[in-house]
């Protein structure tokens, strides 16, 4: 299944650079949004990502459903209520990583341009981060907000104290290199 996960990500998002492709071999996305009544958070462990270290071409495909939160019924909220999960079910992004050196060692400071897909809506965006980048596997992390209004998520009224108008996004991958068998 995560095979054929990665492979859609390859072909959907048709990265046609020649050079050494990594897959991700273990990834974390989060999100944290602090409110007056109640802060939320949730993570997911399931991303398909791929990763051209020559160019810095990055994509990866995130199911929102598999997003975890520690109250059942944050989690049903969420799929139903806000992002619609069965209308929107992947968040995607497909861009560049830029500002590092091939051969650097230990980490080093990044910034991901590109096209962030969520909720049926697209937008450019720029994320800051690390890349550490080693013979057999790189990592990268990044943090940025999300607001939720230019993804067209609609907070009702009601809701205003319980859910930020933003989210920080974290993103903690670990890639290997592609094996084409």
């Amino acid at each position: 299944m995560r095979r054929k996960c990665i492979l859609a990500v390859v072909l959907l998002c048709t990265l046609t650079a020649h050079g050494q492709k990594f897959v991700v071999e273990k990834s974390s996305v989060s999100f944290f949004s602090k409110a007056t009544i109640e802060d939320i958070t949730a993570a997911n462990q399931s991303a398909a990502s791929i990763f051209i270290v020559e160019t810095g071409e990055v994509a990866f495909s995130i199911s929102v459903k598999d997003f975890k939160f520690v109250k059942s019924l944050m989690q049903e909220h969420f799929n139903e209520k806000y992002m619609e999960t069965e209308k929107f079910p992947k968040a995607t992004f497909q861009g560049k990583i830029s500002g590092y050196d091939m051969t650097g060692s230990g980490p080093q400071v990044a910034k991901a341009a590109g096209k962030l897909t969520l909720h049926g809506v697209t937008k450019e965006i720029e994320a800051p981060g690390t890349i550490e980048i080693s013979k057999n596997k790189i990592m990268m992390k990044s943090k940025f907000l999300v607001k939720l209004e230019d993804y067209s998520i609609a907070l009702p009224r009601l809701m205003w104290q319980n859910i930020a108008e933003q989210v920080e996004v974290s993103i903690d991958f670990t890639f290997k290199p592609y094996e084409n068998k």
